[in-house]
């Protein structure tokens, strides 16, 4: 026996949710690819501290996208059991996303650190590290037009002169651009990466507070409906 009256409709704005649960979650995961390309110029994860953040988006959007499945089943062949899942496990969702906003609060001011740590780790393996981890700091140089992690000065021992940096840090880049202009700001970028990608995390900050409160507003809703459904269900069966 299938829901009947208000019930019925809760059904459909569950299955409806979960709908755009399922969107949340792909968006979680397209916001998580596009930040640790932005960071990195790559989908590749060679520092896991730095590549922290988009790693948890990139988890949590697929957790959330497969908790969709269990919340539309569920909903639409009137389970009991998928229903709870789905209950549950999006009661689990919310209580870690709560510790994760805690946690990311409590350690915000450690943003700067952990960027400064991983450009120097990229500068230091830069001479003796694959064509592909060179390209990866080429290209994040280029595009966020800096050189270095404080700057210029970072490449000293770049090589033997000290007053060469990889063509990458040059205005105008062309193959031996960067030989013997450490010092020069008409030749090389001054500034370095490392104030350049915390400014433009801190910029994005508000877009992700933002794309948060929606996504747990959602949630919320969803374990309400969730709940009405499950009662509903169980109402049939004692019924039946």
């Amino acid at each position: 026996m299938g829901v009947e009256g208000g019930m019925k409709c809760v059904k459909y704005l569950l299955f409806f949710f979960n709908f755009i649960f399922w969107l949340c979650g792909l968006a979680l995961i397209v916001v998580g690819v596009m930040v640790q390309v932005s960071l990195h110029k790559t989908f590749m994860i060679r520092d896991a501290s730095a590549s922290g953040a988009p790693i948890f988006i990139i988890a949590v959007g697929v957790l959330i996208f497969f908790i969709a499945f269990f919340g539309c089943c569920g909903a639409w062949k009137e389970n009991y059991c998928m229903v709870t899942t789905f209950a549950i496990l999006l009661t689990i969702i919310i209580i870690a996303e709560v510790a994760a906003a805690i946690a990311g609060y409590v350690y915000r001011n450690k943003l700067s650190q952990v960027v400064n740590d991983s450009l120097t780790d990229m500068i230091g393996q830069y001479k003796n590290s694959s064509k592909d981890f060179q390209s990866s700091v080429d290209k994040l140089q280029e595009d966020w037009k800096c050189c270095g992690v404080n700057g210029s000065a970072d490449w000293r021992n770049f090589d033997s002169s000290g007053k060469s940096v990889p063509d990458s840090c040059c205005l105008n880049v062309t193959k031996g651009c960067g030989k013997d202009a450490i010092s020069d700001p008409s030749k090389v970028y001054q500034k370095g990466c490392h104030d350049v990608l915390v400014d433009a995390v801190k910029s994005n900050i508000q877009w992700v507070i933002v794309a948060a409160l929606v996504i747990a507003f959602l949630q919320i809703v969803g374990i309400v409906f969730a709940c009405l459904l499950m009662r509903s269900i169980r109402s049939g069966y004692e019924v039946m």
